[in-house]
């Protein structure tokens, strides 16, 4: 009898747990009505002139100078009415970015790339035909997002999941223009935590590996390095090229934070708590030439996070964004130097100015390099 009364006690908590979580959401909801929304421009038009999409003409020979296209959409913007609040991450640091630019006239809304959803075909080079089911599931999503309330919500998941399948589709374009200009840049991507049977680390998409299968299958590359400066290694891109004599992983990461344990890549160099930007420039600078040599790639992809900074909730390392501009500028520069088409992605970033710095970065590589016309 006891044991009745304490299951039906049990019982009765969880439905009044569940019963909090929905009445929060709706509550979540409604706020968010009553909350300033960072404003996106209207006149970024999908599918317009500048549209990449899936066409195979677009990779040809290199030019002498290497010069920069832009990649990015709108559609990037997860809209969870309200729910998207509570995560650190900054979902509207990408809309934010390349506003700036193109207030500042360093873009324009005609220049802007914008890139398809990745198709079913595209993810299945890595993903498993499983894994894109359960994406269907609101509770698996929401633990890959680390947002559990989200499986409370009642909205669609191609809510949550076409912004993903956007900016991959957005890295596969600019991998594409890369190859075109010398340098592609996605205003979002760098999934780095997504593995080929489960999503993690606010990562559904292993967005660069999936640009990698494209190109090879294409027969555009053969050989691809990675070059990952996110504060936190990435794990699921190891893990999504396995034992891959075409592919070069390069990871620098804090080495005391998630992910734990970490997985072993071709050059893993593990960063100590409260390193600033001379410490991580001397690492990046002793190794970076060496990996491209051993690489030998015809493509690099950079995992460009600026989870770096200093006062980053999720890491502590002690960055500035002046900082952030050398470390970028320094690959993009070594892979010019060599004549490498280089792509660069945003990956994470969660402190008040992380959208700025990487706002600055980009702004220093247009203004050195030029667009793509």
């Amino acid at each position: 009898m006891r044991r009745t009364w304490i299951n039906r006690i049990a019982m009765l908590a969880g439905a009044l747990t569940s019963l909090c979580g929905i009445a929060f959401v709706f509550w979540l909801m409604q706020l968010n009505k009553q909350l300033p929304e960072y404003e996106v421009s209207d006149s970024v038009v999908l599918h317009s002139e500048r549209d990449n999409g899936d066409s195979q003409d677009n990779a040809g020979a290199l030019p002498e100078e290497f010069s920069i296209g832009v990649v990015y959409s709108p559609g990037y913007l997860i809209d969870l009415g309200g729910l998207e609040r509570l995560h650190p991450f900054d979902i509207r640091k990408y809309a934010k970015i390349h506003k700036e630019l193109v207030s500042d006239g360093l873009l324009t809304d005609e220049l802007t790339i914008k890139p398809p959803l990745v198709t079913t075909d595209e993810l299945l080079l890595v993903h498993s035909s499983q894994y894109l089911r359960d994406l269907e599931d609101h509770a698996k999503v929401a633990r890959y997002l680390e947002s559990g309330v989200l499986q409370f919500a009642p909205i669609s998941l191609d809510r949550v999941v076409d912004p993903f399948k956007r900016s991959t589709g957005g890295t596969i374009v600019a991998a594409r223009q890369a190859l075109n200009s010398g340098i592609g840049i996605n205003i979002g991507g760098g999934y780095h935590h997504a593995k080929p049977d489960v999503g993690e680390g606010f990562c559904l998409f292993a967005d660069v590996p999936i640009a990698i299968r494209k190109l090879q299958n294409e027969g555009l590359i053969k050989r691809a390095v990675i070059i990952d400066v996110d504060v936190h290694q990435g794990n699921g891109t190891i893990v999504c090229l396995p034992d891959d004599d075409a592919t070069f992983t390069f990871s620098m990461h804090q080495a005391d934070i998630y992910p734990d344990p970490k997985e072993v890549g071709d050059l893993d160099v593990e960063l100590q708590a409260g390193m600033g930007d001379e410490e991580f420039m001397d690492v990046l600078e002793r190794h970076l030439t060496e990996v491209l040599v051993k690489a030998d790639a015809d493509i690099c992809f950079v995992v460009g996070g600026c989870d770096p900074l200093a006062g980053d909730p999720l890491a502590s390392l002690e960055m500035t964004p002046a900082g952030i501009v050398e470390r970028d500028d320094l690959i993009v520069a070594t892979c010019v130097s060599r004549k490498l088409p280089v792509v660069m992605t945003l990956s994470g970033g969660y402190s008040p100015e992380a959208w700025r710095s990487q706002y600055l970065s980009i702004k220093n590589l247009i203004e050195k390099y030029g667009l793509a016309k």
